[in-house]
């Protein structure tokens, strides 16, 4: 497997500048997939423009001044994915990444108190020895619970770095859910029916947002409680909130056109 990243190459939901370099930075393996993840240094680079070099950004990393979910981190490959939250003390700011309508990784604003905690969804449970359940969350941890009183797909409100269990959001009826792919990503509406698939194929939620009625499949759900569990503009890509990464500069038409206009000088031999 290449150690190298092309920017051509990089998932659709990196917000990155395709053609101004070749290469970009690419994450080591870690808790979140590739396509929901991307570098801290990248994030500290591109999105919150905290530093203005990979170097710069590799150098404030190792010097242990960001947190991710509470935790030094001193990595600029660590893959940062959907739900984190990413701290810097010394400018007093916090972040958490989110996802917009366009199934991109963005980083929405948020305090200092929300980022003691994140949502985490169960991905699968397994019986451990002593026939208690530990339970497998989407970034990656592990909880060993005593009641087994959780089922696939609902999510954790747990409180970082300590992992203590704060509050629990089922996937049923009547749950507010985040979309995170698919038409209606970003999007967050009720749930008015879930239906079994007897096949391979995903189980489907029938959603209603106002007036409009939406399917999605089981994995695009992710229950919240509530909208308060949810940074400000979360799923907005043009909100002001949102951070966003420089754009690619763009030669000007006038100048291409100026260019293309202008008439081939030929010698004239009599």
């Amino acid at each position: 497997m290449s150690k190298h990243m092309k920017r051509l190459a990089a998932p659709r939901s990196w917000s990155i500048p395709r053609k101004t370099n070749v290469y970009t930075t690419k994450p080591r393996p870690g808790a979140h997939p590739v396509e929901r993840a991307m570098p801290l240094g990248t994030l500290l680079r591109d999105h919150l423009r905290l530093v203005a070099t990979g170097r710069e950004a590799a150098r404030v990393i190792g010097a242990g001044e960001v947190l991710v979910d509470g935790r030094i981190v001193k990595d600029a490959k660590f893959a940062v994915g959907f739900m984190d939250t990413v701290a810097v003390p010394k400018v007093g700011k916090a972040w958490r990444v989110t996802i917009d309508e366009k199934a991109r990784l963005r980083l929405a604003p948020i305090d200092a108190q929300n980022a003691t905690w994140k949502l985490a969804q169960v991905a699968s449970k397994t019986t451990v020895t002593g026939g208690r359940t530990q339970l497998n969350l989407h970034d990656g941890r592990n909880l060993l619970v005593q009641k087994d009183s959780y089922a696939t797909g609902d999510v954790l409100r747990i409180e970082v770095p300590s992992q203590k269990v704060l509050g629990h959001f089922p996937l049923k009826e009547g749950a507010q859910v985040f979309i995170t792919d698919g038409r209606h990503a970003g999007e967050v509406a009720p749930v008015k029916a879930i239906e079994v698939t007897r096949s391979h194929k995903p189980n489907l939620i029938h959603l209603k947002s106002g007036d409009v009625a939406f399917t999605t499949i089981k994995p695009y759900a992710f229950p919240i409680g509530d909208k308060s569990n949810l940074p400000s503009n979360a799923g907005e890509a043009t909100g002001a909130a949102l951070e966003k990464p420089h754009a690619a500069p763009r030669a000007k038409k006038a100048d291409k056109a100026e260019k293309a206009a202008k008439p081939e000088v030929t010698a004239n031999v009599s």
